[in-house]
């Protein structure tokens, strides 16, 4: 059950809660919230109607499959109005308008909230649609938060609900939680719960991101049969066999079946590869004349021999202590109990992501990877430099450089990075804020387009259209708040000299 006590906010998940608040305090049209299923979208509604302001009313919608007239019943219950069985559905709507002018005259706002709404049919959502026209000359009486599963998305997306869409004034996807996240969460639920000491191993954890792919309420269910297991075997820890037990048992398949989709690929990828090259080999060796005098060249170690060499070490206090070098600071283990706590005490944050080289590249900051070799362990380095198709590695004073394709089928994507908010940054910055959060935002923006600083301290409308160009040229999602992934991408931009950077080199 979505205990408050236990609740865990990944950097996505906070970040898809201030896309809801900011839904709650903007007037007028859709926000749309959607997300696979277990990733904890009822969660976020949840701690949403928790932290809700004191002037704002909502009704909660929690099973859409239902008639336009049964829909209509359900918003007036939830806001307490009266309703008779003889009452047509313009009945309702002429009471439901009474009530929001009502409302708006008091200077308080009503967040109508539709859960599992990729379950409403088109006469529902044409009628959800309807609603947004109550309005006074100047403000929309209801704000619409929209929650489901990926299929709201291509219901959305059909040509005859293009009007509904077009009303749509904020998009937010929930992914599933990183390797890095799904370990914080098990340990996070653990500690809450009154663990005084680790029960899952690092094998075991790593399992548990493999069987569920990082969907939470996957976590939830393997995680307690796995606990249940370790009861009945009278063991203290969890280990990767009990969780791949674990989730036979939960979803009635062997784990392997549940690879990556991409791993096929990548598979056949490197098959074809080690194919050509033992061709080429042969090809070279049948063209060498018997008169050539031998020459033995030095190999270079592949990337999976270095990883395991032990002069290489890539465990995750080293390779904190080597980003933080890059920034000019000192990382202590154990210090703080984290390194992103550490991070915060240098004046630096982290930033967990999952994505791809491009996307790395996009940051242009020195990032920790986690690379898993063909045993399974994770080997954690520091990348200094994208260039040329090649990676600058750091593990510990080694340094080296490998293909991209050659880490390509260790890497499951994830990376953290530190970068340096501004002192006067507040994150996330919205709409209708004011103060000096604010005149930083603007100011940085206007230095990047050589432009005047207004100095207005104020997120107004002008400001809004100006976040949402930058975040168009930097390829972000386009809302016009000034989120993590926004205040990075323009601090990076705009960062001092000194600031490590992945440029050519930068090992």
């Amino acid at each position: 059950t979505p205990d408050p006590r236990f609740l865990f906010l990944s950097a996505r998940h906070t970040e898809a809660l201030a896309h809801l608040l900011y839904g709650v305090t903007e007037s007028g049209g859709f926000i749309q919230l959607t997300g696979e299923v277990g990733t904890g979208k009822t969660t976020l509604v949840r701690t949403l109607l928790e932290k809700l302001p004191d002037n704002v009313d909502a009704a909660l919608v929690i099973n859409p499959r239902v008639s336009v007239l049964e829909f209509l019943r359900s918003i007036c219950r939830e806001l307490d109005l009266d309703w008779k069985a003889s009452q047509t559905p313009q009945d309702l709507i002429d009471a439901l308008n009474a009530r929001l002018l009502e409302a708006h005259a008091q200077g308080r706002r009503v967040v109508l909230i539709i859960d599992e709404a990729q379950g409403l049919t088109p006469e529902v959502l044409e009628q959800v649609r309807l609603l947004t026209n109550l309005e006074t000359q100047r403000h929309k009486l209801l704000q619409i938060i929209l929650v489901g599963q990926p299929e709201l998305r291509e219901l959305l997306a059909r040509t005859d609900l293009r009007q509904l869409a077009q009303r749509i004034t904020g998009r937010y996807h929930l992914m599933p939680l990183s390797s890095n996240e799904s370990r914080a969460y098990v340990n996070h639920r653990l500690t809450v719960a009154g663990a005084v000491a680790p029960i899952f191993t690092g094998s075991a954890l790593r399992a548990v991101q493999g069987v569920t792919q990082g969907i939470p309420r996957l976590i939830n269910i393997i995680c307690d049969r796995a606990l249940l297991g370790a009861y009945t075997r009278e063991l203290r820890q969890v280990d990767a066999g009990l969780v791949r037990h674990a989730a036979r048992e939960v979803l009635g398949e062997e784990p392997a079946t549940r690879r990556p989709p991409w791993l096929l690929a990548v598979t056949l990828t490197l098959a074809a590869a080690l194919l050509l090259w033992t061709a080429g080999t042969r090809y070279r060796e049948a063209g060498t004349t018997a008169s050539a005098p031998p020459r033995t060249a030095a190999v270079a170690p592949s990337l999976a021999d270095w990883l395991v060499d032990p002069a290489h070490p890539a465990d995750t206090d080293t390779a904190f202590a080597t980003l933080f070098s890059l920034w000019g600071a000192r990382y202590t283990p154990a210090g703080s109990g984290s390194g992103c706590r550490e991070a915060e005490q240098a004046g630096l944050r982290c930033l967990y992501r999952r994505g791809n080289w491009n996307d790395l590249k996009s940051y242009n900051l020195p990032a920790i990877l986690t690379l898993t070799d063909g045993s399974g362990a994770p080997h954690q380095l520091v990348v200094t430099a994208l260039d040329g198709g090649q990676a600058t590695f750091k593990a510990g004073a080694a340094t080296a450089r490998f293909p991209l394709g050659a880490a390509e089928p260790l890497w499951y994507g994830e990376y953290l990075l530190l970068w340096r908010p501004d002192a006067a940054a507040a994150s996330p910055l919205l709409p209708g804020m004011t103060g000096t959060s604010v005149q930083w935002l603007r100011s940085r923006l206007a230095a990047l387009k050589h432009g005047t600083d207004t100095g207005v301290s104020s997120y107004d409308d002008s400001l809004v259209a100006a976040v949402k160009e930058f975040q168009a040229e930097q390829h972000l999602r386009v809302d016009g708040i000034a989120g993590e992934e926004t205040l990075v991408r323009l601090s990076a931009l705009t960062a001092p000299p000194g600031t490590p950077r992945l440029e050519a080199g930068g090992g």
